[in-house]
């Protein structure tokens, strides 16, 4: 005899488990300090790429007043600058990372929380019934 309780139970089980169900168990497979610390890591790493980017396209842009302003500049201010503005760069972000990826790893737990909740309350189902 079908119970119908079950049915939807498992209906809206198997839903969670193809869709968001999917990046929630990766999530869930790591230590709190674990997955922000790869996620921040991947973040400065990301970070780092784009800021030479951006700096390479700074000097290409106006490369020709670049190369002759270069011998009246002061090298180590700019390049003290330039680095400044790296770590500023990189830990904004970094920062913003973090706060992005706890948010995440906080609600992909509570969601594994409800989920086998249900799978408890599923077994509590099918045992009743035997």
């Amino acid at each position: 005899m079908l119970n119908e309780e079950r049915i939807i139970l498992m209906t809206k089980m198997a839903s969670y488990e193809e869709h968001e169900g999917k990046k929630n168990m990766q999530i869930g497979k790591y230590f709190r300090s674990d997955y922000i610390a790869v996620q921040v890591l991947k973040s400065v790493v990301c970070a780092t790429i784009v800021f030479g980017i951006l700096f390479a396209m700074f000097v290409f842009y106006d490369f020709e007043m670049f190369m002759q302003d270069i011998y009246n500049m002061d090298l180590i201010t700019f390049a003290r600058n330039v680095l400044l503005y790296y770590c500023i760069t990189v830990a904004v972000y970094g920062g913003i990372s973090y706060g992005f990826c706890s948010y995440r790893y906080a609600k992909a737990k509570k969601s594994l929380k409800r989920y086998y909740q249900n799978l408890k309350k599923l077994n509590t189902l099918y045992n009743e019934q035997i």
